[in-house]
């Protein structure tokens, strides 16, 4: 069985992408994370100690987002699924889905994205 811990929607302005103006003026994107991780010390203690920090997670998805330009999406949802298990030792994985509603593209869409999935990896 997996829990999960998850934001949606989590709007973070960066100056991500190909192409350079996406450099100089940027835009805003929309993150979700979904954290994998086993609940059942927190369903049954109560105590913010036994679980994740959504506000953990928004600053370290942030810093990790923000902290530096990537050319592609990919790269920046890699980054903060890395992050993320790096801080967060009871995370087992971390999905973690880009929007990039403003993509410069000649055509009429809703939104592009990627999503990354990146597992803690087992120690033999």
């Amino acid at each position: 069985m997996t829990d999960v811990v998850f934001v949606s929607g989590l709007a973070l302005h960066a100056y991500h992408g190909v192409m350079q103006h996406e450099a100089k003026v940027g835009q805003t994107f929309h993150l979700d994370l979904v954290l994998d991780i086993d609940l059942t010390q927190a369903s049954r203690s109560d105590k913010l100690a036994d679980t994740v920090g959504y506000d953990q997670v928004v600053d370290i998805a942030s810093q990790a987002f923000c902290g530096r330009r990537y050319r592609l999406v990919e790269a920046a949802a890699g980054a903060v699924a890395e992050a993320v298990l790096e801080r967060f030792r009871q995370v087992t994985s971390a999905r973690v889905t880009v929007h990039k509603p403003h993509a410069p593209i000649a055509a009429t869409f809703a939104d592009v994205g990627v999503t990354i999935v990146r597992a803690r990896q087992a120690r033999s």
